[in-house]
C-alpha cells in the first residue's frame, strides 16, 4: 500500500482540483494554499468526526454497518479502496496519505462486511461474492459516487471484487484499477504450484507440503517457514523485521473465517468459494478505462495482469519492476505515480492512459 509536486519554474502546474497559476512566488503560494484549503475543506454538517460515516446495508441476513472514511475533497475524483485477504482491513491504504493529497485526489477506506471496523456478522454464508457486489453497491449510492467521479481500487481479493463490481455496474464508474490481482482463480493456483513452490528451496517445500497434506494449517511451523521463503519473496520484498506498521496492524486484524472460506487455507493457490472464479472470457465486455497493477515478483503472474490491460476495452498495465503483491510498498514510487497518472489522465478524457 510521491514526493509533493516538483516546482521546476515560477510556475505551478494543478490539473483536475487545481486551478493553473502562474506568477510571483507570493501569488503561486497564495493559489497553492486556496487548493489545499479547497481539498481539505470539510464537508460534514453538525459534529465533525473526520469523515467518518457507518453506512447501513441491507442483506439476505438482515441490516448491518460498514465503516468508511473520507480523506480530502475533490468533486472530480474520488477513488474508494477495496482491501485484500479476504478479510484484511482498510489500513494498509494508509500509504495513499503520503502521496494522493498532494495530487488533489480524494480518496475513501472501506472496511467490507467482517472487516476491521465494520459489522461482523460472523456467519459464512454471509461471504459471498455476489453478496459483497451488492454491498458496493450500496455502499457507492449512500457516498454519492458516481460516473462523473468514481474510481474503483481493488487489490487482491479486493481485485476480484472490484472486477466484479464493475462487470455489472460499470456504467457508475470512471476508472476502475484492478491492482496485484489475477482475472482466473484457477490460473492463479497453477501458478503457485509451478512457478512460485518451484523456486522455494526443496527441503522448505517438502516440509511445506507435509504440513498441507496433514492440513495442520495453524502449525507455527508452517508461518515459520513461508514467512522467510514465501511472503518476504512475493508477498512483501522488505525485510520481515522492516515491515510497514499499517501492513501489520491490517493483517494482524485479518478475519479468518472470511480467509479461509473464500481463498482456503493453504497459501498455494485458492480452495475456498472463489476456486473456479475465472472471468478472463469476459474481459472484453469492460468498456471503462481500466488499470492493471502487478509486480514482477507478485504472488500473481505479472503476465497475465499485462494481458488483463490488453483484453479489455481501455486497458492500461503497470507492471511494478521492483515490486511484489504488496507493490504498493515495495515498489512504491512505480505504483504511486502510475496510479496517480492513470486518474488524472482518465480525468482528462484519455481512455487509454500512457504511463
Amino acid at each position: 500500500m510521491l514526493p509533493l509536486k516538483r516546482i521546476t519554474s515560477a510556475c505551478l502546474l494543478f490539473t483536475g482540483l487545481f486551478s493553473a497559476a502562474c506568477s510571483t512566488p507570493a501569488k503561486e503560494t497564495e493559489a497553492a494554499s486556496a487548493s489545499a484549503t479547497s481539498y481539505f475543506q470539510s464537508q460534514e454538517t453538525g459534529v465533525q468526526d473526520g469523515g467518518v460515516k457507518m453506512i447501513p446495508i441491507t442483506t439476505p441476513k438482515g441490516k448491518f454497518n460498514v465503516w468508511t472514511k473520507r480523506f480530502g475533497n475533490n468533486p472530480k475524483i474520488k477513488l474508494l479502496l477495496l482491501n485484500g485477504g479476504p478479510g484484511a482491513t482498510h489500513e494498509y491504504f494508509e500509504c495513499m496519505e503520503s502521496f494522493l493529497p498532494a495530487e488533489g485526489i480524494e480518496f475513501i477506506y472501506y472496511d467490507q462486511l467482517g472487516c476491521g471496523n465494520s459489522d461482523n456478522p460472523k456467519d459464512t454464508a454471509m461471504w459471498s461474492l455476489p453478496r459483497y457486489v451488492e454491498e458496493v453497491e450500496q455502499v457507492r449510492q449512500a457516498l454519492n459516487l458516481t460516473k462523473d467521479n468514481f474510481y474503483l481500487l481493488g487489490h487482491s481479493w479486493g481485485g476480484i471484487l472490484a472486477a466484479e463490481y464493475a462487470f455489472k455496474y460499470q456504467d457508475n464508474l470512471k476508472g476502475l484499477i484492478i491492482s496485484n490481482m489475477m482475472m482466473s482463480c484457477p490460473e492463479y493456483g497453477r501458478y503457485a504450484q509451478e512457478v512460485l513452490a518451484k523456486q522455494m528451496k526443496p527441503e522448505v517445500l517438502k516440509e511445506i507440503r507435509q504440513i498441507e497434506a496433514r492440513k495442520d494449517f495453524d502449525n507455527p511451523r508452517y508461518m515459520e517457514l513461508l514467512m522467510p521463503n514465501f511472503y518476504a519473496e512475493h508477498v512483501l520484498r522488505l525485510p520481515l523485521d522492516q515491515w510497514p506498521e499499517p501492513v501489520n496492524r491490517s493483517l494482524g486484524k485479518t478475519n479468518q473465517s472470511l480467509y479461509v472460506t473464500m481463498q482456503g487455507p493453504s497459501e498455494f493457490g485458492i480452495a475456498g468459494k472463489l476456486a473456479n472464479w475465472d472471468r478472463t472470457p469476459d474481459l472484453p465486455k469492460l468498456t471503462v478505462p481500466v488499470l492493471s497493477i502487478g509486480g514482477k515478483f507478485d504472488t500473481m503472474d505479472p503476465e497475465h495482469m499485462r494481458r488483463i490491460a490488453t483484453q479489455v476495452q481501455n486497458g492500461t498495465a503497470l507492471i511494478c519492476p521492483k515490486g511484489s503483491h504488496m507493490s504498493l510498498y515495495d515498489d512504491q514510487q512505480t505504483y504511486m505515480t502510475g496510479l496517480i497518472k492513470f486518474m488524472k489522465g482518465v480525468d482528462k478524457g484519455e481512455k487509454k492512459v500512457a504511463l
